[in-house]
């Protein structure tokens, strides 16, 4: 384990000290609001906020609110043991008279309904339109309405802590020097700027190594809630999670140059038999070739009469492609589901049925994104060039 600062000093900070830290943060702000609520993400951070926060109102050493909710953020495309974790600590958070809200987007809006039903091009880092539509605005929609339910400001307690990310270190430090408060307190905000909820990140002076220690050492004794957690701490590379600052994402992330979750997933021998996942990252890639998709002829005008800038750009997937890519991505799931059986591991679903269904009928209706009906030419056609300001570079061959 190498030695890390901490915002106390060089010495270490141990999780009874995070943990006492984390106690005065919520009597100091928790009695402020009667209803919590907590963002699960099903990661390490936030899967050590409701738990700990769990055994801390069932062991009355913070205020009692009087209804504690958590969302859990269901994408779709969490790696196989972070969502057989999840499963099995909603169990347990629910037989601790926790509700636990499962949030997911909307089937049309769900990440490979979106590609393969719709044909929109997986996102990219100049067209990033993933994390917003399956995760951060299902999320904010679900808060709205239990906040119109409540009638009142609630607290939305989060697993945000320091040494996560620099910007958002800079950020934390800007808001609590304007607030006068102390980050020992946890980042508590309840502003204009936060008219869903007032926030407070009861972990903020959490260091990684105590995050680890929770979940591997301290949350599965008796005294701490016996919680099930390594499933979780293994899902993240086992006892090497530390030293190589694991983090997850989503199952072959596009915009990720490479697989560090799943390679270290697929070399615990309970989860070997994922190694067919790793074949979703190079179909991504393919999806974005030119002889998958539309393009836009050229000479396209404004409203105003004036031509477009991005003159024959590259659009959707084509129907034949997306037909094509199903088939790819549900042999993927055959072949990890029939490993999944005769070594008695738990089966996945890239693409559940509700799904499968919703794609193949978006295909047969011939759905594209606005402003495509399928009439452009392929992608990786010849075409004369259309320039924005009016002229055409001739194609040579016909």
């Amino acid at each position: 384990m190498k030695n890390q600062l901490n915002i106390f000093g060089t010495e270490k900070i141990t999780v009874t000290e995070s943990i006492d830290l984390t106690i005065k943060s919520l009597n100091e702000y928790g009695s402020r609001h009667k209803h919590w609520a907590a963002a699960w993400s099903w990661g390490k951070d936030s899967t050590t906020v409701v738990t700990l926060i769990t055994q801390l109102i069932n062991t009355g050493q913070i205020p009692i609110p009087k209804t504690f909710t958590i969302f859990a953020a269901d994408t779709r495309m969490e790696l196989p043991p972070l969502w057989v974790s999840s499963q099995i600590l909603t169990k347990q958070l629910q037989e601790r008279g926790i509700k636990v809200k499962i949030v997911t987007a909307p089937i049309d809006d769900r990440f490979l309904v979106y590609i393969l039903g719709r044909g929109v091009p997986p996102p990219s880092n100049t067209f990033r339109w993933c994390t917003g539509q399956i995760k951060v605005k299902p999320m904010e929609n679900a808060l709205r309405e239990f906040i119109k339910e409540k009638k009142e400001k609630v607290l939305m307690l989060t697993g945000v802590r320091l040494g996560e990310s620099s910007i958002r270190d800079q950020r934390i430090n800007v808001s609590c020097s304007k607030d006068g408060s102390e980050c020992g307190q946890g980042w508590y905000q309840s502003g204009l700027q936060n008219d869903l909820c007032a926030t407070l990140a009861p972990i903020l002076h959490w260091r990684v190594c105590n995050v680890w220690d929770w979940l591997k050492i301290f949350a599965p004794m008796s005294k701490y809630g016996e919680w099930n957690t390594s499933i979780l701490a293994d899902a993240y590379g086992g006892d090497e999670a530390e030293e190589i600052n694991a983090r997850t994402g989503c199952i072959g992330c596009p915009l990720a140059s490479k697989d560090k979750a799943l390679d270290s997933i697929i070399k615990i021998p309970e989860w070997s038999y994922l190694y067919p996942l790793k074949k979703l990252k190079p179909i991504y890639r393919e999806m974005k070739k030119p002889q998958y998709r539309l393009r836009k002829q050229g000479g396209q005008k404004r409203k105003d009469g004036s031509l477009a800038k991005n003159q024959q750009r590259m659009g959707p997937l084509t129907i034949k492609s997306r037909k094509h890519f199903l088939d790819e991505i549900l042999k993927i799931q055959s072949e990890i589901n029939e490993l999944a059986v005769h070594h008695n591991r738990p089966l996945i679903d890239l693409i559940n049925k509700d799904e499968i269904n919703r794609i193949e009928e978006l295909i047969n209706n011939n759905i594209f994104p606005n402003g495509w009906d399928g009439s452009e030419p392929l992608a990786s056609e010849p075409l004369d060039k259309f320039y924005s300001d009016g002229s055409i570079m001739k194609r040579l061959f016909y």
